[in-house]
């Protein structure tokens, strides 16, 4: 009996209570000598072995002595890992495993652990091969259900609705038209000679008016509800959502001081307590100054490791800070260039933000679209103010001046198309290079139909221009992934880095075949299951791109968060991580070495 296996690690702790101490029991302990070997390929399997110390590598067996050479390695295993899985199913092993070095294993029965995998479904899940299944496991075990920071969220200005409050004798034609005026849905009503109100909601108003026939100068009293519920400023969302749910009301009055200072309904404070994200967009809306504005834009990280403690799955995060960002670069745009000449220029952003695919704050990418014939002498001292604006907002400068403070950035519509046109023309690298910024192209402030014509063009330039498409495709080629010649993670001294090594070989491959067949959505995930459907990919490769591409994303936010870094960070520490994060973000590795031998014959590049 072995006590101190640790059963909470994957994908031990699928099993029951019962399951886990049947295991500790029947676990043994042996030791292998450095260059001992474990298993000779086509051995008969008696047991898994876990590793609890040492190094342990899977390598192809010659069948003669001629081929010693030609020997294939194809895994290192290390401390945690367990090997010859497939062997516990097949009943022999295929390939030879030997001890790189002293080496210590637990052993567990081949009997007992096909026992637990015909028995238990999120054991046997676990194994498989499938990135999907795979990744949907690791993130269902570090789901978390923290809603102690939404609990304690207390009411204040920033997230009580304005209200209109109205004297009892007002005409109903007179609240209707205040309330819209006001674009409210509701109105609280002082009551003649009572310390309390009533309120009266758009539907009491339509009912009274069309269904139960009273006049237009009807005194609001006479159709008001009472009492109205009410919480203090000050007090608790969680307990103003409390005495919603107990007097089954969807709305109540806020007061501070027996003043009436606003309202709170239902849906509002559900939208706080599933986000948070509903009290910064109220902040950025509100901001009439940078300076204002910079507040609300500096919460942003707080609500992202908000959303990541708790669980909430990274494509929503990402799709939620997608649209906060755009919301936070619409309002600086707003606020320093000048209201006439906003309908007649586009600000567009590219790079991951064009691309809806940032989350922490990464330096900026964009540029400017000016609609032909228009005269704007101060347009780079306002685009200098933007770009310097933006910077104070927490959006580094761009290391490769891809801003609009650059003129280069700068252009009307006309030699915008026209510089399109040369780039395809000239077809070199670094003309391709600027093409892969514009394809991901997003308008988020002015005019934004100004950019539908540089998206068309640049589409016609490039769908089935395959020598082009090759020559952009190639630097999805350039980084090596970061696997060792034993297909083990591989990481320098500042750590792995995931998006050259990750990210950037599926964002570019797959922005080369959006392009290739004429795909216009910027957005990866969504360009592949557009792929997908026009079956330029298979559905098992295109889920598993999606998975990969999810968990290096969360594996990167990860660090980013608990090292305090914004997104310009790409490394990974891997020593932080644990067994399952290792093994699945090898196999997502393996996923994207696929992936880029598949471009390489797609595109016929050759080194």
């Amino acid at each position: 009996m072995t006590d101190k296996f640790d059963t909470s690690l994957p994908p031990f702790d699928r099993l029951t209570a019962i399951e886990q101490q049947t295991l500790r029991n029947a676990l043994d302990v042996i030791y292998f000598r450095a260059g001992e070997t474990v298993i000779a390929a086509g051995d008969e399997c008696y047991q898994l072995y876990i590793i609890i110390k040492g190094n342990i590598e899977e390598y192809s067996a010659p069948l003669t002595p001629e081929e010693h050479h030609h020997k294939e390695t194809f895994a290192h295993y290390a401390n945690d890992d367990l090997f010859d899985v497939s062997a516990q199913i097949k009943g022999q092993s295929r390939h030879a495993f030997k001890a790189c070095e002293d080496t210590i294993c637990y052993t567990l029965p081949r009997e007992l652990f096909v026992q637990c995998y015909q028995n238990n479904s999120q054991f046997s899940a676990y194994f498989d091969t499938n990135l999907t299944k795979r990744q949907a496991l690791l993130e269902e075990a570090h789901h978390q259900q923290n809603l102690a920071e939404f609990i304690l969220t207390k009411i204040d200005d920033d997230n009580i609705q304005p209200c209109l409050v109205v004297p009892h004798d007002t005409p109903l034609l007179s609240v209707t038209q205040q309330m819209k005026t006001k674009e409210l849905d509701a109105a609280f009503v002082t009551l003649n000679n009572l310390p309390q109100y009533g309120i009266v909601t758009r539907t009491d108003l339509l009912h009274a008016t069309l269904l139960d026939g009273h006049p237009h100068d009807t005194a609001v009293s006479r159709i008001a509800t009472t009492p109205v519920v009410s919480v203090n400023k000050g007090d608790y969302l969680f307990n103003a959502m409390l005495a919603m749910t107990r007097q089954k009301v969807k709305r109540v009055q806020v007061c501070d001081n027996d003043a009436v200072v606003g309202m709170l309904d239902l849906t509002q404070v559900l939208s706080l307590f599933s986000t948070h994200s509903h009290v910064l967009t109220l902040r950025i809306a509100r901001a009439e100054t940078i300076e204002e504005l910079a507040l609300a834009a500096n919460s942003q990280q707080t609500l992202v490791e908000t959303l990541f403690n708790n669980g909430i799955r990274t494509l929503f995060v990402m799709e939620l800070i997608a649209a906060v960002n755009e919301q936070i670069i619409e309002k600086a745009f707003k606020l320093i260039v000048p209201t006439h000449l906003q309908p007649h220029c586009c600000l567009m952003v590219m790079g991951s933000e064009g691309r809806g695919e940032q989350i922490l704050k990464t330096d900026q990418d964009n540029a400017l679209i000016i609609e032909d014939g228009i005269d704007w002498p101060d347009c780079a001292s306002v685009m200098t103010q933007l770009t310097n604006t933006l910077q104070q907002l927490g959006y580094p400068l761009c290391p490769g001046n891809v801003m609009v403070s650059n003129p280069h950035w700068v252009k009307s519509q006309r030699i915008w198309l026209q510089h399109i046109t040369q780039l395809c023309q000239h077809g070199d690298p670094d003309s391709m290079m600027t093409l892969a910024i514009l394809a991901d192209s997003h308008a988020v402030a002015g005019n934004q139909a100004l950019l539908t014509p540089l998206q068309s063009c640049l589409h016609q330039h490039l769908a089935d221009q395959e020598r082009l498409l090759s020559i952009f495709t190639r630097p999805a080629l350039q980084f090596s992934i970061p696997l060792t010649l034993f297909g083990n993670l591989k990481a320098g001294k500042h750590g792995l880095n995931i998006k050259q090594g990750g990210i950037f070989p599926i964002v570019h491959g797959i922005r080369a075949l959006a392009l290739e067949h004429n795909i216009s959505p910027n957005n990866t995930f969504e360009r592949i299951a557009v792929l997908t459907e026009q079956r330029v990919l298979e559905q098992r490769t295109a889920d598993n791109l999606s998975e990969a591409l999810k968990l290096f994303i969360k594996l990167r936010l990860h660090q980013q968060l608990r090292q305090q870094k914004d997104g310009q960070q790409h490394h990974i520490d891997i020593s932080t991580l644990s067994r399952a994060e290792r093994d699945v973000l090898r196999h997502s590795l393996h996923v994207v070495k696929k992936f880029k031998e598949w471009l390489g014959y797609h595109y016929q590049i050759r080194d």
